[in-house]
């Protein structure tokens, strides 16, 4: 799909309904979205783990549905990222292993049935008020606690969406853990490529690179109300994104992208022009 070696590119979910015509065939029911999808690309983020833990079944119809080659990313159950269910995230319970463990052990083993299809795991963090941490040093105590008794085996991703937190002692954290950053290009956050540029080879913790195109969710929802075409021009953004995926080619790394609807508006005609872009490039 591009011409940049070990990058994979995909959507953030492949259940929107109004991909029906511009990206699904008319008429595709929802029960075969993942199998076409699996068609057209080889790699998705899974939006939907982060309400609720899957069933069994549930997880072995995805493998079942896609090729063995085909790369799940999944992302943890917001009741151990978020802490719970309510519209703010609870700090007493955020990672604390007595409250959030069963959870991630349940979570984690299920997503074993993927088989090799299993791809990142992604902690996918709210913005943190000082009501729920002061400074960045007790939660990041905190993370690397939890990530030290995690399973091993999986791939793992950490989200943060408090830009003064990107720093130093998170990048140590993280690489002693060999846990990949997510550079998410995110509405209030630096682009990944202004990261880049000012921490370098320092921001990659891990064997692996995880990129996310999220956007402003406020925004396209002003715009519209359905998925099916993209509304934003995001090229200066994008063209951003092709500079930094050369730079990271050079390290040699698994590199998994991911695009969410409310990048543009409609996540797989962002994920075609950005491989166009890279593909104009070779």
């Amino acid at each position: 799909m591009t011409s940049v070696a070990r990058l994979r590119l995909g959507t953030s979910s492949f259940s929107e309904k109004s991909w029906v015509g511009p990206f699904y065939p008319e008429g595709t029911k929802p029960a075969d979205y993942l199998a076409h999808y699996a068609t057209v690309f080889d790699t998705v983020e899974v939006d939907s783990t982060y309400y609720a833990i899957p069933s069994r079944a549930t997880v072995e119809g995805w493998a079942r549905k896609t090729p063995a080659h085909f790369t799940f990313a999944l992302k943890f159950p917001r009741s151990i990222v978020h802490g719970g269910t309510a519209e703010k995230p609870d700090p007493a319970r955020v990672l604390h292993w007595d409250a959030v463990g069963a959870d991630t052990e349940r979570f984690v083993g299920l997503m074993e049935l993927l088989g090799p299809r299993r791809g990142t795991l992604l902690l996918q963090f709210p913005y943190f008020n000082q009501q729920a941490f002061r400074e960045p040093a007790p939660f990041l105590e905190r993370l690397d606690a939890f990530l030290a008794r995690l399973p091993r085996g999986p791939r793992y991703a950490v989200e943060l969406r408090n830009k003064a937190w990107i720093g130093p002692a998170a990048l140590e954290l993280l690489a002693r853990r060999s846990v990949a950053l997510a550079l998410s290009d995110l509405v209030y956050m630096p682009h990944p490529l202004e990261l880049w540029r000012r921490h370098g080879p320092a921001l990659l913790t891990a064997d692996h690179v995880y990129g996310r195109l999220i956007g402003d969710r406020k925004a396209i929802d002003a715009l519209t109300d359905t998925f099916d075409r993209v509304v934003v021009d995001q090229s200066p953004r994008l063209a951003q994104w092709v500079e930094l995926l050369r730079e990271l080619s050079a390290r040699n790394l698994d590199t998994f992208v991911y695009v969410n609807n409310h990048y543009a508006g409609h996540g797989p005609g962002t994920v075609r022009e950005l491989a166009a872009r890279l593909a104009a490039e070779s």
